[in-house]
């Protein structure tokens, strides 16, 4: 079995159901990827995945039936992330949780990423089993 490129808390499954059930009938999840921007170089996106709009070649991830699809493009840099949904006095949202992050803005929305190192997971994976 290959690696899993993200996992999801159950607080971010809970918010992929609400926005999907609050999305319309064509809604199906949403679609995590990295693009350029921000002070640090690199940010999350988190786009809406329609009927017409689903890419078979995205990794696929689903927990409690909320659907997650990861651009191809960023799965080096997310492998190992984990996806949480957390409520604060300040920011409400999206959090990842990344191993590949090297470093961050200080307002917290741009970061900088490097590719994950194969080897090493292979390792922790195997110390697990």
């Amino acid at each position: 079995m290959g690696f899993q490129v993200i996992t999801l808390t159950e607080s971010a499954a809970s918010r992929v159901n609400e926005i999907i059930a609050n999305s319309g009938p064509d809604a199906r999840g949403i679609r995590v990827s990295i693009k350029k921007g921000g002070c640090a170089g690199m940010e999350y996106a988190v786009d809406m995945v329609t009927a017409e709009n689903v890419n078979t070649k995205d990794d696929h991830v689903e927990l409690n039936g909320a659907k997650v699809w990861v651009d191809p493009a960023a799965s080096l840099y997310l492998l190992g992330t984990v996806m949480d949904f957390e409520v604060t006095k300040l920011r409400t949202g999206f959090v990842f949780k990344n191993p590949n992050e090297t470093s961050a803005c200080g307002c917290g929305e741009s970061v900088e990423l490097k590719a994950a190192d194969l080897a090493e997971l292979a390792k922790a994976r195997e110390a697990v089993h």
